[in-house]
């Protein structure tokens, strides 16, 4: 059954945007006394900014509170056109996929507010979406496949017929959780971790993707 729904995750996927959300976390924390290391958030991946902060928290023994979260977007959006990398292909890829009649989502972890933030680094208009879906629009997060139902849902595709493009582990269990096929990039994880989460096909970088849509 071809592919004819396409859900970008945002963050490792079409931005490289980790390093400054970590960076930005980092430094909403120590604002409060919480040093924390720039590895500790790497296990939190992909959950959500809630998770990625409170987990940081948990294990320095502090109360995590969402003002944690609203200051390191202050700082994020503050830095986001330095700190953000948009990979090359992003662009490129988004616009080829849209002209050669694909419905494009994106289903992201992260609030709109940051979301919205990576868009606008790219350059992309958001009208060739079919639709946003956010950390905020679903009360379980990744690895529960919710997230990527929402997406499909809402630009009128079928699960079996859609592909999820990840970088996370949690990503790639919830796209298969969610009945999607998976295909995992490179750029956080290794080819054999991805695989071993589930992942269907696994790519160093996305220039080639609408080649591989047309072969699954």
């Amino acid at each position: 059954m071809a592919i004819s729904l396409i859900i970008f995750d945002m963050d490792g996927v079409l931005v490289n945007s980790e390093p400054a959300i970590t960076k930005a976390c980092m430094q909403s924390l120590a604002e409060v006394g919480v040093n924390a290391e720039y590895d500790d958030f790497k296990p939190f991946t992909g959950m959500g900014d809630d998770k990625f902060l409170s987990g940081v928290c948990e294990k320095y023994g502090a109360a995590y509170d969402p003002a944690m979260k609203a200051r390191a977007y202050e700082i994020y959006l503050k830095r986001a056109h330095e700190w953000v990398e948009v990979f090359a292909w992003s662009k490129p890829l988004l616009t080829a996929l849209h002209a050669a009649g694909y419905k494009l989502a994106v289903a992201s972890a992260s609030d709109l507010i940051k979301v919205a933030c990576n868009l606008h680094q790219i350059g992309i208009d958001t009208g060739i979406f079919s639709a946003i879906v956010t950390g905020s629009d679903v009360t379980r997060k990744k690895p529960a496949p919710d997230i990527f139902l929402k997406a499909a849902e809402r630009a009128g595709g079928e699960p079996a017929r859609s592909l999820v493009v990840e970088d996370a582990l949690s990503g790639i269990m919830a796209a298969k959780s969610a009945g999607m096929t998976a295909l995992g990039v490179t750029t956080s994880f290794d080819a054999l971790t991805l695989k071993n989460a589930g992942a269907d096909y696994v790519a160093d970088d996305l220039s080639d993707l609408i080649d591989i849509v047309k072969t699954i």
